[in-house]
């Protein structure tokens, strides 16, 4: 067979080392989730969020300061607004009217009474219905795509394509668990978004193998094997050019955007070169095992002609 491309790599005859790799970080992930689990935000635990206007321009240092000379030193504020004039405040409890007072009264001590602010209160019930429809969401999501990869292609493409997105999902939040970082309704839609991207890849080189399948005899498992590769390596260029594309915007927000979205913008930058990686790595290599192993069906006899 001749597929007019110049495969530069045996990705699939390489496929156990990508898949050990997986397997490694998908048990790390596991076991960082069972030890530290998520760093949850207020929107998925119960706690008090202050949204501030201050009036005037301020440092992060100084509402540090007045919010630990009222009681809170743990607390870590975030300054934004046009002209640094208004903070946002996580605490982890839920405030009182009392304690909300008290640190409306101290912030107007130190900066003036041109101070006004707006308290959202999770409850430990909302945050808890929070959590069970973020899963759902997550679950729905992958067996919507499933079906449509099913109804588009077949079963093995869909099976594939399906243990890939949800891996690219699980690295988002096996990362963030190892690294800490807080988990809150923007981090849901960063991994709702990753599935979107990354379903979007497989599918360019599903198309691909589909459309080689058709004008292929395959006899054996290397000419199988070769067909990967060639889709694999006639995608290729359109699949790192699209993420790459996309990349470099989400790293832009991330260096450049507002504090409140810089987390939503890393778990996007994470799932898009995990969904990169799967791609190629993981979703082609799988539907290769899944159809290696398909038997042919036993030819039937002819009938046998009527005198």
């Amino acid at each position: 067979m001749n597929y007019n491309t110049k495969i530069r790599y045996d990705v699939v005859g390489n496929r156990n080392k990508y898949f050990i790799f997986s397997l490694a970080l998908t048990f790390a992930g596991i076991l960082s989730l069972i030890i530290m689990q998520l760093n949850l935000g207020v929107d998925f635990k119960a706690g008090s969020n202050m949204d501030i206007s201050m009036g005037k321009p301020v440092t992060k240092q100084e509402v540090t300061e007045v919010l630990a000379e009222a009681g809170y030193p743990d607390l870590s504020p975030t300054v934004g607004g046009a002209n640094n004039d208004r903070v946002s405040v996580r605490f982890t409890d839920v405030l009182e009217q009392e304690e909300t007072s008290k640190v409306n009264q101290a912030l107007k001590a130190k900066f003036g009474d041109d101070i006004s602010a707006e308290v959202n209160v999770v409850s430990p019930d909302i945050a808890r219905e929070l959590g069970i429809k973020t899963i759902w969401a997550i679950l729905i999501a992958s067996l919507g795509i499933m079906i449509y990869v099913m109804i588009r292609f077949e079963w093995r493409f869909a099976l594939a394509a399906n243990i890939s997105i949800l891996y690219d999902s699980f690295v988002v939040v096996a990362l963030f668990s190892i690294f800490r970082l807080e988990v809150d309704l923007p981090f849901i839609a960063a991994v709702l978004t990753t599935l979107g991207y990354s379903i979007n890849d497989k599918i360019v080189i599903f198309d691909r193998i589909r459309e080689n399948m058709r004008f292929a005899q395959l006899k054996s498992e290397s000419q199988l094997s070769e067909l990967v590769n060639a889709s694999i390596w006639q995608t290729m260029a359109r699949n790192l050019y699209t993420v790459l594309t996309v990349v470099i915007v989400t790293v832009c927000i991330f260096l450049l955007g507002s504090p409140s979205i810089k987390l939503f913008s890393l778990a996007l930058l994470i799932g898009l070169i995990s969904g990169a990686y799967s791609t190629i790595f993981i979703a082609s290599p799988l539907w290769f095992l899944l159809k290696r192993k398909e038997k042919k069906k036993p030819k039937q006899a002819a009938a046998p002609s009527t005198p």
